[in-house]
C-alpha cells in the first residue's frame, strides 16, 4: 500500500525522507542525495522544526561518511552544528552523543606503508596524503564548530572537554604531518590525563630521539599554565606507570629533572625556588621557545607574578590559533 503524498507546502515525514535518501546513497547517488539532504533540512529549519532538521542532517552525515564521502558528510556535519546554534540547543549529553556518533563515522584510513620507489607507488602515497589532509581538515572544522557551540550554550568556558579530547585523538591518529604541540593543547582542554598519557607513551615509541622529554615537558607545562597541578601530576605518574608496565625507561634528561622539581615546588609557596629552578635549567628550557612563555603564565597562576609587558595574553592567543 503506497504512502499518501504530502500536500503542496506540507513537509514529508522525516523518517520516510531519511529512508529514501539512504537508499540513494547506497546506490552511489551521493551528490544528488546531498542536495536533497540540504534542501529538505533547510525547509524544516525555515519553519523552526529543528529537531527533525537535526535528525535528517545527522542521518545524512553518518551515511555519507560511512560511504567514505568525506566532503559530503563533513558538509552535513557542519550544517548539523549550525542548526544547533540557530536553534539555541543547550549543551547536554544527548546532543554530545549525537556529535560523538558523527565524529566516530569520520574515516580512519592509514597511509600506505612499505611502498616501492616507483612512480605508481609514489602516486598512491601522494593521493593518500591528500585524502588524509582532507579528512583531518574536515573533522577538525566540524569539531571546532561543535566546541564553539558547547562553549556558548554549555557550562564550559573553553568548550566541552569531551569534544577537545575527540579532536586531540583524531589529530594524533590521522594527521599525515603530526603536530604534537597542537594535539597536546587539545588534550589539556580535556579532562582525561590518563588517556593523554597513553598517547604520549605511544608517541615516544615512534618519535625522533630527543623529542620524548620535550613532549612530556610541554604537556606538563600546558596543564600547569592552566593552574591544573592535579592533572599534571596524574599525567607524569601515569606515563611512568605505563612505561614500567612495558619494561621501558622514563626519559631522563635535564628537562625531565626540571619538571620533577617544578611539580614539587608548586606544591608549596616557594617562589624563590621557582626562580632558582628557571635559572639553573635555563639552557634546557630554551630548547623550546614556548616553554619560557608557559613558565611566565605559571608564575602568574601560582605566585601572582604579573607577566612582563608585551607577553600578557600570549597563552590565550595560542589556544585561539588552534
Amino acid at each position: 500500500m503506497s504512502r499518501p503524498r504530502p500536500r503542496r507546502g506540507e513537509l514529508p515525514p522525516p523518517q520516510a525522507t531519511m529512508e529514501k535518501l539512504e537508499k540513494m546513497v547506497d546506490n552511489g547517488n551521493y551528490y544528488e542525495a546531498q542536495q536533497i539532504y540540504k534542501s529538505t533540512s533547510a525547509r524544516y529549519i525555515a519553519v523552526e522544526r529543528y529537531s527533525e532538521a537535526l535528525d535528517i542532517l545527522q542521518s545524512g552525515a553518518l551515511i555519507q561518511l560511512n560511504h567514505v564521502q568525506v566532503t559530503c558528510g563533513a558538509e552535513l556535519a557542519a550544517l548539523f552544528v549550525e542548526t544547533l546554534v540557530k536553534a539555541k540547543i543547550p549543551y547536554n549529553q544527548e546532543t554530545l552523543d549525537s556529535i560523538g556518533k558523527i565524529y566516530e563515522a569520520f574515516p580512519r584510513i592509514s597511509v600506505p606503508q612499505h611502498l616501492e620507489d616507483d612512480d605508481d607507488d609514489m602516486q598512491k602515497l601522494s593521493e593518500a596524503l591528500v585524502a588524509a589532509k582532507v579528512r583531518v581538515e574536515s573533522c577538525s572544522s566540524f569539531l571546532k564548530a561543535a566546541i564553539k557551540w558547547s562553549a556558548e550554550f554549555g557550562d564550559f568556558k573553553n568548550g566541552s572537554p569531551q569534544l577537545h579530547e575527540m579532536l586531540a585523538e583524531y589529530l594524533y591518529s590521522e594527521s599525515p604531518e603530526l603536530d604534537m604541540a597542537k594535539v597536546s593543547i587539545y588534550f589539556v582542554r580535556g579532562n582525561n590525563p590518563k588517556k593523554f598519557a597513553s598517547t604520549l607513551v605511544n608517541f615516544m615509541g615512534k618519535c625522533y630521539p630527543g623529542e620524548e622529554d620535550i613532549a612530556i615537558t610541554r604537556a606538563v607545562l600546558l596543564y600547569l599554565s592552566q593552574g591544573n597541578l592535579r592533572d599534571a601530576n596524574i599525567l607524569i605518574d601515569e606515563i611512568k606507570r605505563q612505561l614500567e608496565s612495558k619494561q621501558l625507561e622514563f626519559p631522563r634528561s635535564d628537562l625531565t629533572k626540571f619538571i620533577d622539581y617544578l611539580l614539587q615546588t608548586l606544591e608549596r609557596d616557594a617562589f624563590p625556588l621557582f626562580k632558582i629552578l628557571r635559572e639553573k635549567y635555563r639552557s634546557s628550557i630554551e630548547r623550546e621557545s614556548l616553554f619560557g612563555e608557559l613558565l611566565d603564565e605559571i608564575a602568574e597562576r601560582f605566585y601572582g607574578v604579573r607577566r612582563r609587558s608585551g607577553l600578557q595574553g600570549i597563552f590565550g592567543d595560542l589556544f585561539k590559533m588552534v
